[in-house]
């Protein structure tokens, strides 16, 4: 039996997505699924976490795949399945197996969408999915000297009438199927669906559910976050990314750099990571950016909520002196913070003091990005502007941290060794260790 949340980790956790509820309110996301996330056992429980994004009020669009089932369809006719490059080489008969898969998996996800059994989250809660002909194709021609056929691409999204859909509440279902100007039928790939919906609606966010976790480093490990730029370069050399992300990774690169707002790439094989990438910081998956999410610069007035926010459980523990709100108004000059997607996680001041000496103080980091190396950059940016300033030893004061500052180059002296007016209001009760770095 799983364990329960305490009521205090409760309201803990319900108060913590509170602001992404006020965030995501009216907003456009466009959601890419393919065909194995239909099939998978956890399609039910993605048509619960849909729902619970529609119930707050975001505006979504779906666009969904059906490789696996175009495939079943294929096998049962005794029917080649053949590819060429990124596209299913489509004749006649394979378009009319696309056809029946399509339009199965289509109604399978309105079926998903449609439940309200009064035991289910979706109880008491009306869903309207809508699909039409919102997208318009046009063939892929001859690639390489191959006729593609019915192989298609997007020619044109019809942006004013999915805005009309979603502006009276229904979910829009775009699926793998266009239609071109003189009324032929073509195959598309989902993943430039999603990409050109989500750049003609000027989405706030576009997110691949795929077979892995996220785009990963060579060794495994999961890139939390990616510039566009970044992102290329790992499609050239990323051999051990997934059939998956091969696929998702150019259509995400070309969609941030065309104006949507985030490109989330997740998995589709662990039960919720739609809700937990897209409502908690550290999220659980891959976000592509044009630029960092990560911004280092000078303090400014408004950031005093935030400073507020960041060192106030350090100064209940103890780890840093108390100031007030006040001191902080007066002193703000002299901090630098890091800003990640628009939140203060990190701090760090720098007092200077005579003698060419000066002062690292309140060098803070929020508990949930510690490990992403903040302090160090921190610590980094204060000694470049206290050597832009003149500043030869840079100190610092600490009770709990001595190793972490002996590990970057300071070393441990004496109170006697301050600044005379350092030593006037140095606090005897705290006993702080001294630690000076030459710069």
């Amino acid at each position: 039996m799983s364990e329960e949340l305490s009521p205090a980790d409760f309201v803990t956790l319900f108060r913590s997505v509170a602001p992404y509820v006020n965030l995501f309110r009216g907003k456009t996301f466009v959601i890419a699924f393919g065909g194995k996330a239909i099939a998978g056992p956890l399609a039910r429980t993605l048509a619960y976490d849909v729902n619970l994004l529609a119930a707050l009020g975001i505006r979504l669009v779906l666009a969904h795949g059906a490789r696996p089932q175009i495939e079943e369809e294929l096998r049962e006719k005794d029917l080649p399945s053949a590819y060429h490059g990124r596209y299913r080489v489509t004749d006649a008969a394979t378009l009319d197996c696309v056809i029946d898969a399509v339009g199965s998996v289509a109604l399978e996800i309105e079926g998903l969408l449609s439940q309200g059994l009064p035991d289910t989250p979706m109880a008491n809660s009306t869903i309207r999915v809508v699909g039409g002909n919102f997208i318009t194709a046009k063939p892929v021609g001859v690639l390489d000297g191959v006729d593609m056929q019915y192989a298609g691409q997007v020619r044109k999204v019809d942006a004013e009438g999915i805005r009309a859909q979603l502006g009276i509440g229904n979910i829009v279902l775009l699926s793998c199927l266009g239609s071109s100007p003189t009324g032929e039928i073509f195959n598309l790939a989902m993943e430039e669906v999603a990409e050109a919906a989500a750049i003609a609606l000027g989405a706030d966010k576009l997110i691949y559910m795929a077979d892995s976790r996220g785009a990963t480093d060579i060794d495994g490990s999961l890139l939390d976050e990616l510039t566009s730029d970044a992102a290329e370069r790992l499609l050239r050399i990323g051999d051990w990314l997934s059939n998956d992300l091969k696929r998702y990774l150019p259509c995400a690169v070309r969609a941030s750099r065309s104006g949507v707002g985030r490109v989330h790439l997740i998995g589709y094989d662990e039960d919720g990571t739609l809700l937990r990438e897209l409502f908690s910081r550290s999220g659980v998956g891959t976000v592509i950016t044009r630029e960092s999410l990560d911004k280092l610069r000078d303090a400014r007035p408004d950031d005093i909520g935030g400073l507020v926010a960041l060192i106030e459980p350090l100064e209940e523990e103890g780890t840093l002196v108390r100031r007030s709100r006040e001191l902080l108004e007066r002193e703000i000059t002299q901090f630098s913070v890091i800003e990640h997607d628009g939140m203060i996680v990190g701090c760090a001041a720098l007092y200077p003091y005579s003698e060419s000496q000066a002062e690292l103080a309140c060098l803070a980091v929020h508990a949930e990005f510690r490990r992403w190396g903040y302090g160090e950059k921190l610590m980094k940016h204060i000694e470049a502007r206290a050597r832009a300033a003149g500043v030869r030893r840079l100190f610092v004061l600490t009770t709990v941290t001595a190793h972490w500052f002996r590990e970057r180059g300071f070393v441990e002296a004496k109170v006697a060794d301050l600044p005379s007016e350092k030593r006037l209001v140095y606090n005897l009760q705290r006993r702080s260790k001294v630690f000076i770095k030459t710069l």
